[in-house]
C-alpha cells in the first residue's frame, strides 16, 4: 500500500497511455494536480493514490490499459482511472473497467480534469490553495521541453463504421480561439520550438460554433482552422518555432493554407488521415471522402507546395474489401507517392458498426494485405528520401549522445516519422544542443531514415 510522503505533501502518481489527444489530458491533469499544491511521484509505492489514464481505440489498447491499471492497483492499491476506456462498456452495459478490476476508486471518461480532481480530492485531500500558481503558464508537460502538443478541439462529428471515438470523445467540441492562443503563446515564451496541433478533426475547427469571432491581442480572430493557423504562424515566426499540423481532412479550405507552407510560415507537412482510396470502400467506412478527389487535391498541394511532406494512415482489409480494390489502393500510393504513411490490418473494435459488415476477411488475408502494402510504401518513401541526399536541410535536435545527433526535418513528427542522424563532430555538444535548430548537409538515406553532416 502507498505511504504519505515525509513531508506530508500529498503525492500523485500517473500512468498516460494512448494517442497525443490523451497526452495533452494528461498534461492538464498534471497541471491541475500541480496548481493545488500535489507532487506527482516517480514510483508507484512512493504514491498516495495512482491516476491511470487509458486508450480504448483497439483491443491491443484496451488489454495494455487493463494490464496498468491491474499493475497500478497490485503495487500501490489505490487508483482512480480516466480516459477513453472508462467510457467503454460491456454487452451488458457495465463499465469495462470495474468489470475487470472492481477495487479501483473511481473512473471517468476522457477530456474530464474536473471529475478526476473531485475524487483525488475525495480519496486525498488537497493540502491548501495556494495564493499563487505552482506551475508555470505553460503548464506541466510530458514531452521534451523543445516541442508539445496543442489540442484544438475534442470529439468528431463524423460517424467512421470502424470507429468508437465519438462514442467516447463526443462530438466536435473546439476550444475557444483565444484560449488556445493563449497557450500557444505561453508554449513559445516557455522555450518550445515546435508546436504539434492536434484535435480528431483539425479541419472541421470552429463548426460547432459556427466559426464564431473571438479576439486576440485586441484584434477579431475567427474560430476556423485558417485564421487559427495563420495566427499561429505570425506567432511562431516571432519564436522562431515550427507549427506541425496534425489530423487534417482534406476539405476544400484545407487549399487555403497550403500557400502558407510554401511561404514558409507553417511547416509544409499535413497529418491527411486517408484510410483508404477506393471510392466503395470509403462508402462502407462512410469517410467523409473520395479517393479521386484525394489524389487532385494532393496533386494540386504538392503544385502550390512543392516541398510539401503528406504523412497518411490506412487500413487493408476492411470488411467487403476485394483484390481488385485494394489493388487500386495500391495504384492511389504509387501515384500519390505519399511520404510517410503507416498501415493497420483491419481489426474488429467492440461496439463499431463495421463489425457488422458483411465479407469479413481471414486474419491471414488482411495481414497480407498489410505486409503488401508496406513493401510499396516503403519503395516510395526510399525513392522520395533520397531524392534529399546532397541538399542542407534545416533540422531540429532530438538527441545528443556519443554518436551524434538525432534530430528531425520538417517532414518528420515526433515519434511517428523518420529522423537525421548527425555524424559526430569534435565537441557536438558545444556546437549545438537539444532543441537547437541546425543545418544538416544530407549525405545518405534508407526507406525511412537520413544521415548526415552539421
Amino acid at each position: 500500500m502507498s505511504r504519505p510522503s515525509p513531508a506530508g505533501t500529498p503525492k500523485v502518481g500517473f500512468v498516460s497511455l494512448g494517442c497525443p489527444k490523451a497526452l495533452v489530458d494528461s498534461e492538464q491533469i498534471l497541471t491541475q494536480l500541480r496548481a493545488e499544491g500535489y507532487d506527482i511521484a516517480g514510483t508507484y509505492d512512493g504514491a498516495d493514490l495512482v491516476v491511470v489514464n487509458t486508450c480504448g481505440f483497439i483491443d491491443d489498447a484496451v488489454q495494455e490499459s487493463l494490464d496498468a491499471i491491474g499493475e497500478a492497483l497490485a503495487e500501490n492499491g489505490k487508483v482512480i482511472v480516466t480516459g477513453c476506456l472508462g467510457a467503454k462498456k460491456d454487452a451488458a452495459g457495465q463499465d469495462i473497467v470495474t468489470a475487470v478490476h472492481p477495487k479501483v476508486l473511481a473512473v471517468t471518461g476522457p477530456h474530464a480534469v474536473g471529475e478526476v480532481m473531485n475524487h483525488v480530492h475525495l480519496h486525498l485531500p488537497k493540502p491548501h490553495d495556494p495564493f499563487t500558481d505552482l506551475v508555470p503558464p505553460a503548464g506541466v508537460k510530458l514531452t521534451p521541453r523543445h516541442y508539445a502538443y496543442l489540442k484544438i478541439s475534442e470529439g468528431c462529428n463524423h460517424r467512421c463504421t470502424f470507429c468508437i471515438i465519438p462514442s467516447m470523445r463526443g462530438d466536435l467540441d473546439s476550444r475557444p480561439v483565444a484560449e488556445v492562443m493563449l497557450e500557444a503563446e505561453n508554449l513559445f515564451k516557455a522555450g518550445v520550438k515546435e508546436l504539434l496541433v492536434i484535435s480528431q478533426d483539425t479541419s472541421a475547427y470552429g463548426v460547432d460554433v459556427k466559426y464564431r469571432t473571438g479576439f486576440w491581442n485586441g484584434r477579431p480572430l475567427r474560430t476556423r482552422m485558417t485564421e487559427l493557423v495563420t495566427a499561429l504562424g505570425e506567432l511562431a515566426k516571432q519564436y522562431d518555432a515550427w507549427v506541425r499540423l496534425h489530423y487534417v481532412y482534406p476539405y476544400p479550405h484545407v487549399d487555403e493554407i497550403i500557400p502558407m507552407m510554401a511561404e514558409g510560415h507553417i511547416l509544409p507537412y499535413l497529418d491527411v488521415p486517408l484510410q483508404h482510396a477506393h471510392p466503395d470502400v470509403l462508402k462502407r467506412m462512410k469517410r467523409p471522402a473520395s479517393g479521386e478527389k484525394n489524389l487532385e487535391r494532393i496533386q494540386a498541394w504538392r503544385k502550390m507546395a512543392p516541398d510539401l511532406t503528406i504523412r497518411s494512415t490506412f487500413i487493408a482489409g476492411f470488411p467487403g474489401e476485394t483484390e481488385s480494390e485494394f489493388q487500386y489502393l495500391l495504384d492511389f500510393l504509387r501515384e500519390a507517392e505519399l511520404d510517410r504513411v503507416g498501415c493497420f490490418a483491419y481489426s474488429p473494435v467492440e461496439g463499431a458498426r463495421a463489425n457488422e459488415l458483411p465479407g469479413a476477411l481471414p486474419d491471414e488475408v488482411r495481414e497480407e494485405r498489410r505486409a503488401r502494402f508496406m513493401e510499396v510504401a516503403e519503395e516510395i518513401s526510399a525513392k522520395r528520401l533520397q531524392r534529399k541526399v546532397g541538399k542542407t536541410l534545416r533540422v531540429i535536435v532530438d538527441e545528443i549522445n556519443q554518436d551524434g545527433g538525432i534530430a528531425r526535418s520538417a517532414a518528420d513528427a515526433p515519434e511517428i516519422d523518420g529522423l537525421v542522424y548527425i555524424a559526430p563532430t569534435q565537441k557536438a555538444s558545444k556546437r549545438y544542443k537539444v532543441g537547437d535548430f541546425v543545418s544538416v548537409r544530407i549525405t545518405g538515406a534508407d526507406g525511412h531514415d537520413l544521415w548526415g553532416e552539421v
